[in-house]
């Protein structure tokens, strides 16, 4: 079992909060890491496995000109997920995955090119719309690899939201936002 979905099952259990996820290079595998975690039935809403790219928009609300003219592998297609399935499934927080597992590029971008995205009741990234917030990965490895390393960043990034923890660049927006207090 994965430590880190232990954690946000947890948490989100404590809180009397929910997560849904909306995966693609992932193929599922974030909702199997979170519902092996006993009672995860107390916060886990449900998943929406959009691999093909039309389903993005026809499951999960993502705006067509956004997949036509950038393709599936970008920042605000993975915001747009998260914010996506939150809704569709009644979540307060929405888990995203969308990138290239390999062996092929896809869309004019290399294996390993992957963007995770979170999207909850609170945020400050400028980056989506709701309280959402994306992270671009660059990762090594074959296929599994990418593809488990993508299942961790996703659910370590809820984990950071989920107990505020901040990373270095968020405080340095803070701190621009505050005046440079």
């Amino acid at each position: 079992m994965n430590p880190t979905a232990a954690d946000v099952v947890r948490l989100l259990t404590v809180r009397g909060e929910t997560v849904a996820v909306a995966e693609s290079l992932t193929g599922g595998l974030v909702a199997s890491e979170l519902t092996a975690v006993a009672g995860a039935s107390l916060a886990f809403r449900g998943s929406v496995t959009a691999y093909a790219t039309p389903l993005k928009h026809e499951l999960l609300g993502v705006d067509a000109t956004l997949l036509e003219e950038r393709g599936a592998v970008d920042p605000q297609v993975a915001a747009q997920m998260a914010a996506g399935v939150r809704k569709a499934l009644g979540a307060d927080w929405g888990l995203a995955t969308t990138g290239v597992a390999g062996p092929e590029p896809q869309d004019g971008k290399p294996v390993g090119t992957v963007f995770v995205a979170v999207d909850g009741p609170r945020g400050v990234s400028p980056v989506s719309a709701g309280g959402g917030k994306v992270e671009a990965l660059r990762l090594n490895g074959d296929r599994a690899e990418i593809r488990m390393e993508s299942v961790r960043s996703v659910l370590a990034l809820l984990l950071r939201e989920l107990t505020g923890e901040q990373t270095g660049n968020e405080r340095a927006q803070d701190t621009e936002q505050n005046g440079g207090f």
